[in-house]
């Protein structure tokens, strides 16, 4: 292994820092929940999840509002990769099939534009007659 100057060791440390404040739940309202089981991972969740991550990176403001978690098989294996997106004041959903471009989308339209995403990709929400009360 080759050997780190201290200005290679203090942007390790900032880098591990950031990560860890990304996963953070503390006073962060806004939850995106990856499903990480086999079926998941196998259908490219990991990807998912570093594209989330990625784009609450890009998108600085949410890096302290987002909370980008994972869990196991939510029993939705024919669409997998999922996403969970809560978001305050909108109904929780779950979103199938959910690649890099759909993540980004996650993170624009969803959580920032506060609108839900169409084209058939929402798996499981409230009924409309609750989310138009």
């Amino acid at each position: 292994m080759a050997k780190m100057s201290l200005d290679d060791l203090r942007k390790l440390r900032d880098e591990k820092k950031n990560d860890l404040r990304k996963r953070d739940a503390e006073g962060k309202e806004i939850q995106v929940i990856v499903g990480m089981g086999t079926c998941g991972l196998a259908s490219g969740a990991k990807r998912t999840m570093d594209a989330l991550l990625a784009e609450i990176d890009a998108c600085k403001q949410l890096v302290d509002t987002v909370v980008v978690r994972q869990t196991g098989c939510m029993g939705l294996c024919h669409s997998e990769p999922t996403a969970e997106v809560i978001v305050p004041g909108m109904p929780s959903v779950i979103y199938g099939n959910v690649d890099e471009a759909t993540a980004k989308e996650i993170i624009h339209k969803h959580i920032i534009g506060r609108e839900l995403l169409g084209d058939g990709r929402i798996l499981d929400r409230p009924a409309a007659d609750i989310i138009n009360a």
